[in-house]
């Protein structure tokens, strides 16, 4: 990585994985295994983040996840991952989730999630500085806009930081009665 961050437009890293779903993919009831899905948008946000932030990532943390539609076997899956933001040596990846069947009929979002990665540095195993984000499109803008409120979020839930300080959280959500 260079000594000189530059910031980075949201498509210099998008990233599109497809996978066609296998019979050892599925659970009994013939559907894509939850777990097997998660593995593939952890590999797509991570090669995503990766590009963003040339250099390895670690997965640091995975929001909410809800399996909306079910995604049988033989269907093509197809994952699309962007960057939303950076943070000091953290990014936020949004992945979203696409099936149909092999001949492209009945298209459907089946789910989504934000990822967050950490960069590290290939010889000491540390965290390193992220570049920037640069937000073109105005789904990209509200997204970059959103992020620190999500990680606020994050951070409350895995006990570092305390709700009273999120200050994003407070803004969006306005003064509180006592």
């Amino acid at each position: 990585m260079s000594e000189t961050l530059h910031p980075k437009r949201v498509s210099d890293s998008r990233s599109v994985m497809t996978e066609m779903v296998m019979p050892n993919d599925t659970n009994p009831m013939g559907n894509l295994m939850g777990g097997n899905l998660l593995r593939w948008m952890d590999i797509v946000s991570g090669i995503c983040a990766g590009k963003h932030c040339e250099a390895h990532v670690v997965t640091a943390s995975v929001d909410h996840v809800s399996f909306q539609k079910p995604i049988k076997v033989g269907e093509i899956v197809t994952l699309e991952a962007t960057v939303t933001r950076a943070f000091n040596s953290s990014v936020e990846v949004y992945v979203e989730v696409f099936a149909a069947d092999i001949k492209g009929k009945n298209p459907r979002r089946c789910n989504h999630a934000y990822y967050t990665f950490v960069g590290i540095n290939e010889t000491t195993g540390k965290p390193i500085p992220i570049p920037d984000v640069i937000p073109l499109t105005e789904i990209e803008q509200t997204r970059y806009e959103s992020a620190p409120r999500r990680r606020e979020v994050r951070l409350i839930l895995s006990g570092r930081m305390k709700a009273e300080n999120a200050k994003y959280l407070k803004s969006f959500f306005g003064s509180m009665p006592d």
